[in-house]
């Protein structure tokens, strides 16, 4: 079998970035996912599914609400290897094109107060599996470390 796309980046050289991960067209529409890397890969410890998770309610909440991008996003959710998040734009976007856009979806996250949206046994069928201080703190780092002096370092995948 031919090897998928998202296997062939050099994970030894990835650092945590928003990338284009791939551009798909379907009819006449493109698809843009994004690698939105907030870990290391095997560098640093992955992240646990109960902020990964409280991340997924919010930031999916947050597009889904976005004036300009709730009719373009198409889903926000977790990489299987717990390092980051695929994020896919009805669109043909570049990584530069979204920073402004994935930052205020961390500090939304960073500064969000109260319950989070659809954690309860009616609206998600794992809602005890949250932790909003985690999400919170690994929001907080991601904006820190790499969005807010974000250059092409973080925007294009290693060779």
């Amino acid at each position: 079998m031919e090897k998928i796309a998202s296997f062939t980046i050099n994970h030894l050289k990835l650092q945590p970035g928003v990338y284009v991960s791939r551009k798909d067209v379907v009819g006449e529409n493109t698809i843009t996912t994004f690698d939105l890397r907030m870990t290391a890969p095997n560098e640093e410890p992955v992240m646990n599914t109960a902020e990964m998770h409280t991340i997924e309610h919010l930031a999916a909440t947050f597009l889904r609400n976005h004036a300009d991008y709730k009719d373009k996003t198409i889903y926000f959710g977790p990489m299987g290897c717990r390092t980051g998040f695929y994020l896919l734009l009805a669109g043909d976007y570049s990584s530069k094109d979204i920073v402004a856009l994935v930052t205020q979806m961390y500090e939304f996250v960073r500064d969000f107060e109260g319950d989070v949206p659809g954690a309860s046994a009616k609206d998600c069928g794992n809602y005890l599996d949250m932790n909003l201080n985690m999400a919170k703190y690994l929001a907080r780092k991601y904006l820190d470390n790499v969005l807010y002096h974000i250059d092409d370092s973080r925007l294009i995948y290693p060779q």
